[in-house]
């Protein structure tokens, strides 16, 4: 029996381009950065001073005052891009066919802060003092579980912790449950509030993200540039709807594009280094090919991890070649962290909304900031400005912390 086919019928987002996907696709269009100085909290002790932020957001325009207060900002942000997503797809606040609605999402660590601040409650006040919900609302699954709860999505709820890989991995899984025949309908993403003092101290302690562009944020993310420092840390929150086509054509919904494959790998090697040899990137591309159906000269543009990293860009350059072989130098290729920087488990996912709108628009944002190449950087990565190029298939790529990588593939619609 051949497999359900399944296809994207909406989106939402807050990111720090905008609250809205109009607002999300015009920035990446037009090559906006959307990095700033740090407002969430007092950085200017730190050496990294910059982060992608999520502005002029009010959760209240999406729940009422008295949950949104108790939630933590990931899934308060999760729920503001399902609304955008679910209202944008047609369908109801309240799933129609509950039943066959499934939600699958991508974190990293979601309500982190949560659990920072019980923690110092505890040793500042005492157990007494702690909100009886403070610590389950902020553990991984409750971005998704907030979403069941909110939209009636009483099918299969699953939460990916995949860390950089999480968003594309939910999106790869979530259309497998379609491909089962286990939903219908998928409300699927990633979702991440991680611009809390704590991660960026530690990842200042890792070198891994930039010390040198606090009075330039807008020049800090420079993926595949030679004086690339390290990614930039961000936030935000992507949703897509996915459903069945057969689904999608009996209500008349409108289609994006079509999820053709997905695939992941493990590197086994390291809690935060990338392999050199490239192979888990290598066998994630080539296995979503393969779970689509594609040859590699049909790819016409792919959203890179290309998280401003010396070792990853590099490495992912490696594996484009390997995988592609004579093609790699005919691909559109592009990292839109550039603008938006890095998300962790909202990363994926609003990637993969970007491939979307690339596929709808015919147009592949660019990588700004790419200034001086490096010569092991050596393939075509829309460098500064969008181009203007017919994409009929595209791949987004994620490689997580912990070498976990994923792959998705996704396809013009038609018919």
């Amino acid at each position: 029996m051949s497999r359900p086919r399944v296809v994207i019928t909406g989106l939402g987002t807050v990111n720090p381009l905008g609250n809205s996907i109009e607002i999300y696709w015009e920035g990446l269009k037009n090559g906006k950065s959307g990095i700033g100085k740090i407002t969430r909290f007092d950085a200017s002790e730190l050496p990294c001073q910059i982060a992608g932020e999520v502005r002029d957001f009010n959760p209240t325009d999406y729940l009422d005052r008295k949950t949104a207060r108790r939630l933590p900002r990931a899934t308060q942000l999760a729920i503001a891009a399902t609304s955008q997503a679910i209202q944008d797809a047609g369908l109801p606040h309240t799933m129609p066919e509950p039943e066959r609605s499934g939600v699958i999402l991508g974190t990293a660590v979601a309500g982190v802060e949560h659990i920072l601040s019980a923690d110092h409650k505890v040793k500042s006040a005492g157990y007494s003092r702690l909100n009886p919900f403070q610590v389950p609302s902020g553990i991984p699954n409750m971005p998704a579980a907030q979403i069941a709860i909110e939209f009636q999505c009483l099918g299969p709820n699953n939460t990916t912790a995949t860390a950089c890989a999480a968003g594309t991995q939910a999106i790869g899984e979530g259309a497998e449950l379609i491909r089962r025949g286990a939903a219908d309908v998928v409300i699927t993403g990633g979702t991440e509030a991680i611009v809390q003092e704590v991660v960026i101290s530690a990842f200042s302690v890792m070198r891994a993200i930039p010390f040198n562009y606090n009075d330039n944020p807008h020049l800090a993310s420079r993926p595949f540039d030679i004086n690339r420092e390290g990614f930039v840390l961000s936030e935000g929150s992507a949703v897509l709807v996915l459903e069945s086509l057969d689904h999608a054509l009996t209500r008349g919904a409108n289609i994006y594009a079509e999820v053709i494959g997905h695939a992941s790998s493990s590197d086994g090697y390291h809690i935060a280094s990338i392999k050199s040899d490239g192979l888990g990137p290598i066998r994630a591309m080539r296995c979503a090919l393969e779970d689509a159906g594609l040859q590699p000269s049909e790819v016409d543009y792919i959203n890179a991890h290309g998280t401003s990293t010396p070792l990853n860009d590099a490495i992912e350059t490696l594996a484009i070649k390997k995988v592609f072989g004579d093609h790699a130098p005919n691909l559109a290729i592009s990292s839109t962290k550039s603008m938006i920087g890095h998300s962790m488990g909202a990363a994926g996912a609003l990637e993969a909304v970007a491939v979307t709108l690339s596929i709808c628009n015919d147009l592949i944002p660019p990588t700004i900031n790419y200034t001086d190449p490096d010569p092991e950087c050596d393939l075509f990565y829309t460098p500064n400005e969008a181009l203007h190029k017919k994409v009929d298939v595209a791949l987004s790529n994620s490689f997580g912390l912990g070498g976990q990588n994923a792959c998705l593939a996704i396809k013009e619609y038609k018919g």
